[in-house]
This record gives structure tokens, C-alpha cells and sequence, in this order.
């Protein structure tokens, strides 16, 4: 019983590690200069060339062009 339930902290902690890893903001910088703060890491869409993110500002949904795009990356948290 005691080997279960600490089998099962240990998974549980290492869930909450990686979910936690991948929420991180990022910083994507556009062509005209302009730099958007981003809630989370922004989702390409191969098929269509968007690029979609969640404002960490606003809060809302927005897309752009990947030829729009000049470089994202993670910030430090």
C-alpha cells in the first residue's frame, strides 16, 4: 500500500513538473518592429503558414503571418 501511494505522488509530481515546464511566455518579434508577449508558446499552423498565440497583455486570441514573424523566444519566468 505505502509503495502505491508514493508511486502514484511520484508520477503525479512529475505531471505537474512537465505541465508546468511547457507554460512558459515567450517573446515573438515582427517584421515592422513590434514585439508581442505571448501566454504560453505560440502553435504553428503548417498548412495555412498562422501562427496563433494568447496575448499575455490582452488575454485574447491572435494570429499572424509567418512571414510576419522575425523571431520568437522564451522569455525567463
Amino acid at each position: 500500500m505505502r509503495n502505491k501511494l508514493l508511486t502514484t505522488s511520484l508520477f503525479a509530481a512529475a505531471a505537474l513538473f512537465t505541465v508546468a515546464g511547457c507554460s512558459s511566455n515567450q517573446a515573438v518579434k515582427t517584421t515592422d518592429g513590434q514585439t508581442i508577449v505571448t501566454d504560453g508558446k505560440p502553435q504553428v499552423d503548417d498548412d495555412t503558414g498562422m501562427v496563433s498565440m494568447k496575448n499575455a497583455e490582452t488575454g485574447k486570441t491572435e494570429q499572424i503571418n509567418r512571414d510576419q514573424l522575425k523571431s520568437m523566444g522564451e522569455l525567463d519566468n
